[in-house]
């Protein structure tokens, strides 16, 4: 999978900059105007793609994900509307996210037999921490699992798949936008019994978390609570992406089936 080049990605592109150009565009729908937005939001898209790659298996092309985000980019584009003070970038993440996972899902690389493989996967590293006390190593995985190394290396590609539709798969026609993973944090009242239950939830995770080994629980970090890219991480503990690609998927991995079995 090639990088996304985290230098070349202007996260920061502000909605107030044109708001004259917005204005000028819905009135009139100049193409003009038009190919100005897209090429002024681009490297959001980039940054986007940059995000959903790390849990992609090797043979998904960073510029393919780039390429079904301008879709989602162009769409957002003839569908904002400026008068619901509704900020772009907000808007335009869901629609870009569901652009790609629509396209993903149209390549049927999802099937349920790879859900299968994840959960199963999810539960050998449950099952087998809880009884070692410790997180377990990849020899004694494949000999719980009774799969070879190369197998394992596959499974584990594999569940990529799995994890970023259900990490990734947001509402494409909510305009607050955001993934799944964007709402751990919610700031609704709710009732005191479900207030309570996500209290608990958070400090189970946060616990499990704590157990990672430490390369993945910066992983995990870098990525869910500081929204760094593969890259971005890949430079900071020195090494690939693809390396990253698969920290991610095995702390995720362990995460999920820690959590199911404890809220088992």
């Amino acid at each position: 999978m090639a990088g996304v080049d985290v230098q070349d990605v202007d996260v920061h592109v502000s909605d107030d900059e044109d708001v004259e150009l917005w204005l000028d565009y819905k009135e009139s729908g100049n193409d003009v105007m038009r190919e100005k937005l897209i090429l002024k939001y681009a490297r959001f898209v980039k940054f986007i793609a940059g995000r959903m790659a790390v849990n992609l298996p090797s043979n998904v092309e960073y510029d393919d994900l780039v390429s079904y985000g301008i879709f989602g980019l162009m769409d957002a584009i003839e569908k904002y509307d400026p008068d619901r003070k509704i900020k772009f970038r907000t808007y335009a993440k869901t629609r870009i996210r569901g652009a790609i996972l629509d396209e993903l899902r149209s390549l049927d690389w999802t099937p349920r037999s790879v859900r299968q493989k994840a959960r199963a996967l999810e539960k050998a590293y449950a099952e087998l921490e809880t009884t070692l006390g410790r997180q377990a190593e990849d020899h004694e995985i494949c000999e719980f699992m009774n799969i070879t190394q190369k197998e394992l290396q596959k499974l584990i590609d594999d569940t990529k798949k799995s994890l970023m539709i259900s990490l990734d798969d947001g509402d494409s026609d909510s305009d607050g936008g955001g993934s799944r993973h964007d709402f751990l944090e919610d700031t609704g009242i709710g009732s005191p019994e479900t207030l309570a239950e996500k209290i608990e939830l958070k400090r189970m995770l946060a616990q499990e978390i704590a157990s990672l080994s430490e390369k993945e629980r910066l992983v995990i970090t870098l990525y869910y609570f500081e929204h760094l890219t593969s890259k971005e991480i890949g430079k900071i503990l020195g090494v690939s992406d693809s390396r990253i690609s698969q920290l991610h998927t095995k702390a995720v991995t362990r995460l999920r089936g820690k959590l199911a079995l404890l809220l088992h």
